[in-house]
């Protein structure tokens, strides 16, 4: 079984369709009355968001099997490896305190 999902899209699409879903999840909380000073910094960033969107396409194309730790670290490291842009963003998410709400390795801790 490979790690590596088919390069779908360059860089410049992944990071228009994460801008745009940032822009989206900061409108619904705006419309929900938070206040952007108490939100914005736990928001993902947009490269954040394009490291979990093909970390999703993995999982999905593993028959929907969220990944062990080790694991969690080989799909992330393979995504480095496909879009060399991103290794900074991947190592700094393998190497981060888990804080935020939306991370997907914490989710289950709330």
């Amino acid at each position: 079984m490979s790690e590596s999902v088919p390069r779908r899209a360059s860089l410049e699409v992944l990071r228009a369709e994460a801008t745009d879903e940032l822009a989206v999840l900061i409108q619904e909380r705006l419309r929900s009355g938070e206040d952007p000073w108490d939100f914005m910094e736990d928001l993902p960033s947009v490269d954040e968001l394009v490291v979990y969107l093909l970390r999703a396409e993995n999982i999905t194309a593993n028959d929907g099997v969220r990944p062990n730790a080790a694991r969690h670290y080989r799909v992330l490291r393979q995504i480095a490896l496909e879009y060399p842009e991103l290794t900074g963003t991947v190592w700094h998410m393998l190497g981060e305190q888990r804080h935020r709400r939306w991370d997907p390795t914490i989710a289950d801790a709330f």
